[in-house]
């Protein structure tokens, strides 16, 4: 099809807004981008989708999420607030995920797809927990993520907090799935494997090597990582190291490698990170959520560290989640000249890309030019300035919302059209999860019991 009348943002490096410019996508991908008169000479006769003068720009990608966790909107924590990190693991998180079933959990996936679609965020980096229903647990997400259209990587969290037996099946669940993608062209490419884990504070020595040796070379592993100082004081007592070493005495970290917040590692920490060439997610909203600190994102982009933009379960607003990354390093150091926008940019558009595009290294993605995959929304924004190459990154800051977007499109694939779902049903599945989550909520309540 070619895709005209719209202003391009292209984010290929360096960045471009290309005006009279129309797409020609073919087989997934951006074939040509030319003159609007000249796509239309060179390729008559094909579909066309009109733009109507909106932005057209890649789609978000989310470094890290967690799908598992849509049941616990509005759900009330029993007893007193929890006081920290731990206590919400253990009041809020895992009751939860041990509530859950399989069908419970091809819901959570389906609110949350359909949360992506309608917010541009067209690549999903998940990381899931039901260790009451493990076996399969992939399967069902991906099954709805091809349904969906969605791109997504997945993983289960392996732990020891649930039994051994448990950790077993978690490690058999990450291993039975990548060998399903390695023997099957599942959704059409869209979907990609990681091994899982939750953190070194719910891993055993033994755990972390059974993990390892299970593990294809070539495959990385996604973990979290010093959200709260309990990790690295539990890794401490386990190993006389702080985190980041004994993750890599266990050779987990490496170029395929997610580790996820990073709120309490230091300075030699960071430089381990930045000479693995491990990737390292932020979150800001989770973090200010769970108070549980601020990463210091800015010496790791300086010691070279990989830093990337998630969600951890929030919804998938990634233009919010870069207004809250810019915003909290400048309160957190009282200095309005910190985390400036180019550097915003660098991490949630320029790193996640690249992140992505590791699990799915066919073609380039989180660009517009010819080659790259066909991931694109439209963004029906009226800036009242002057909107240039340059100055986007504060466009979108202080101008752009997620409710501004109103067309996605993955791999050529329109999933919604003016604001219009096209692939999933959002009325028949937020019905359907408000009719399970009654249950799962007493499930959860049950264990306080």
């Amino acid at each position: 099809m070619i895709i005209t009348n719209g202003t391009l943002i292209t984010w290929d490096d360096p960045n471009q807004v290309l005006e009279g410019q129309a797409l020609y996508v073919k087989n997934g991908q951006i074939e040509v981008i030319g003159p609007q008169g000249e796509i239309f000479e060179q390729y008559p006769g094909e579909e066309i989708l009109d733009a109507g003068g909106q932005y057209v720009m890649p789609g978000n990608i989310c470094a890290h999420t967690h799908f598992y966790g849509a049941f616990a909107r509005g759900m009330a924590i029993p007893g007193t607030p929890p006081k920290d990190f731990p206590e919400i693991l253990n009041k809020l998180w895992w009751p939860l995920d041990r509530s859950l079933t399989l069908e419970d959990v091809r819901s959570s996936a389906l609110v949350m797809l359909v949360d992506a679609i309608r917010h541009g965020t067209t690549t999903l980096i998940d990381h899931h927990a039901s260790p009451n229903a493990i076996m399969g647990s992939l399967d069902v997400i991906a099954e709805e993520v091809e349904r969906s259209g969605l791109r997504a990587v997945l993983c289960y969290e392996v732990t020891d907090r649930d039994g051994q037996s448990k950790a077993k099946a978690g490690i058999d669940e990450n291993m039975r799935f990548i060998e399903r993608l390695k023997r099957e062209d599942f959704a059409g490419g869209r979907l990609a494997a990681t091994f899982g884990l939750h953190a070194s504070l719910t891993l055993s020595a033994e755990t972390l090597d059974a993990c390892r040796q299970a593990a294809p070379e070539e495959v990385g592993f996604h973990i979290h990582l010093a959200e709260h100082e309990v990790d690295e004081y539990d890794s401490l007592e386990k190993s006389g190291m702080r985190v980041v070493d004994r993750l890599k005495q266990h050779e987990l970290l490496g170029p395929n490698s997610i580790v996820v917040h990073g709120v309490h590692i230091d300075a030699r920490e960071i430089h381990l990170l930045a000479e693995s060439g491990t990737w390292l997610t932020h979150q800001p909203r989770s973090n200010m959520n769970n108070g549980v600190g601020v990463s210091a994102v800015e010496s790791m982009l300086r010691a070279g560290v990989k830093v990337c933009l998630g969600t951890d379960g929030f919804s998938s607003t990634m233009w919010e989640e870069m207004k809250f990354a810019y915003l909290l390093q400048k309160v957190w150091n009282r200095d309005p000249r910190r985390m400036p926008g180019q550097d915003i940019v660098k991490i949630a558009v320029y790193n996640n890309a690249r992140l992505a595009g590791s699990f799915f290294p066919q073609a380039a993605m989180g660009v517009l030019k010819p080659g790259a995959v066909a991931d694109l929304i439209f963004v029906d924004y009226h800036p009242h300035t002057p909107l240039n190459a340059g100055n986007l990154p504060w466009q979108i800051l202080f101008g752009f919302n997620e409710s501004m977007v109103t067309t996605t499109i993955v791999a050529g694939k329109v999933l919604m059209h003016d604001r219009k779902l096209l692939t999933l049903n959002e009325a028949e599945i937020t019905a359907l999860a408000r009719e399970q989550a009654p249950a799962v909520w007493e499930r959860y309540n049950q264990q306080f019991s």
